[in-house]
C-alpha cells in the first residue's frame, strides 16, 4: 500500500510540474503584460475605426427610413422619432429602379463569370503550361496593374463603337473581362499545388482541360471564390464605363440610376436619395457579410502558402 501510495505521489507531482511548465510557456508565449493605458489607447483607436466606418452607414440607413422632418432636424435626430418606408417607395417610383437592377444584375453576374474563368485559364497556363515568352507575357501583364483603368477608356469606346455594340450589354461587359489582378491571386495559389498530382494524371491520360477541371479548380476553390466575390462587388459598383458607353435609361446601371434619382429629386429631397443609395448598396453587403469568413480564409490560406 506503502509502494503505490508513493507512486501515485510521484505521479501527481509530475502531473503538476507538467501543469505548471504548460503555464510558464504559454505565458511566455503571449509575452509581457501591454501596460493599461498602452490598452486604452488602442481600444480608443479601436473604436475611432469603428465609428469612422459605421457611423456614415448608420446615418445612411437610418435617413433611408426616417421621415423628412427628422432628416432636416437640427440638433441632429440620430435616432428616428419614427420608421416610414415612404423614402423607398418615393426612390422606386421616380426613377426605373427594376430596368436598374436588372441591368447591373446581368452586366455583374456575366462579366464576372468571363473574367474569372479567363483569369483561371491564364493562371493555369501560367503555372503549369510550358511555352515560348512565357515569363515577358507575365510580366506584361503585371505591369497593367500599374496603370490606371482610365487610360484605356478612349480605346476601349472607339474599339466598342467600331463593334457597334454601343448601349448594349456586350458593349458593357467585354471590354472588363480580362482582369490582371485576378489572374495574379488564382496563380499565387495555383503555384502551391503540387505538381507530381497533375503528372500522375497526365500519365493517367488526363489532358489540360480535366486536369484543370478535376484536380486545379478544385484545389483552388478558396481563392478562385475570394476572386469572384472582389470582381463582383467592383463590377457591381462600376460607374464611369457604363456611363459612357450606355446612352439611354433602360440600359442604365444602378450607380448611374442614383445619379439619375438624384437628377430627378434635386438637393430638396434628400430621404428619397438616401433610400435609392441603400438600395444601390445593399445587395453588396449582404453578400460580403454572408461570404466574409470565406474572403478572409481564402487570403489568408494564399498568404500562409
Amino acid at each position: 500500500m506503502s509502494t503505490l501510495t508513493t507512486d501515485s505521489q510521484k505521479l501527481a507531482e509530475a502531473a503538476e510540474g507538467t501543469s505548471t511548465r504548460q503555464a510558464t510557456n504559454r505565458g511566455r508565449a503571449r509575452g509581457p503584460r501591454r501596460p493599461a493605458w498602452q490598452t486604452g489607447l488602442l481600444m480608443i483607436g479601436i473604436l475611432a475605426t469603428i465609428a469612422v466606418f459605421l457611423v456614415p452607414q448608420y446615418w445612411l440607413f437610418s435617413s433611408a427610413l426616417k421621415p423628412r422632418t427628422d432628416i432636416y432636424s437640427w440638433p441632429l435626430q440620430w435616432i428616428p422619432s419614427s420608421l416610414t418606408l415612404d423614402n423607398i417607395r418615393g426612390a422606386w417610383e421616380a426613377a426605373p429602379f427594376d430596368r436598374f437592377f436588372l441591368n447591373s444584375f446581368i452586366t455583374t453576374t456575366v462579366g464576372t463569370a468571363l473574367e474569372i474563368s479567363l483569369a483561371i485559364l491564364c493562371a493555369y497556363a501560367f503555372v503549369f503550361v510550358p511555352f515560348r515568352f512565357k515569363k515577358v507575357a507575365f510580366v506584361l501583364i503585371i505591369a497593367s496593374l500599374m496603370l490606371p483603368g482610365h487610360v484605356t477608356l478612349i480605346v476601349n469606346y472607339i474599339t466598342v463603337a467600331n463593334l457597334g455594340w454601343l448601349n448594349s450589354y456586350a458593349g458593357i461587359i467585354l471590354p472588363g473581362i480580362a482582369s490582371a489582378f485576378a489572374m495574379f491571386l488564382l496563380y499565387q495559389y495555383m503555384r502551391t499545388i503540387d505538381k507530381d498530382i497533375l503528372q500522375a494524371a497526365e500519365i493517367d491520360g488526363a489532358g489540360h482541360i480535366r486536369r484543370l477541371l478535376t484536380i486545379v479548380v478544385p484545389l483552388s476553390s478558396p481563392m478562385i471564390l475570394t476572386a469572384t466575390l472582389i470582381v463582383m462587388v467592383g463590377k457591381w459598383n462600376e460607374y464611369v464605363w457604363p456611363l459612357i458607353v450606355t446612352s439611354t435609361a433602360d440600359m442604365r446601371t444602378l450607380p448611374i440610376g442614383l445619379l439619375f434619382l438624384r437628377s430627378q429629386e434635386g438637393y430638396s429631397n434628400w430621404g428619397v436619395i438616401l433610400a435609392g443609395a441603400v438600395m444601390v448598396a445593399l445587395p453588396m453587403l449582404i453578400l460580403f457579410f454572408l461570404a466574409q469568413k470565406r474572403i478572409i480564409g481564402g487570403l489568408a490560406a494564399g498568404a500562409m502558402k
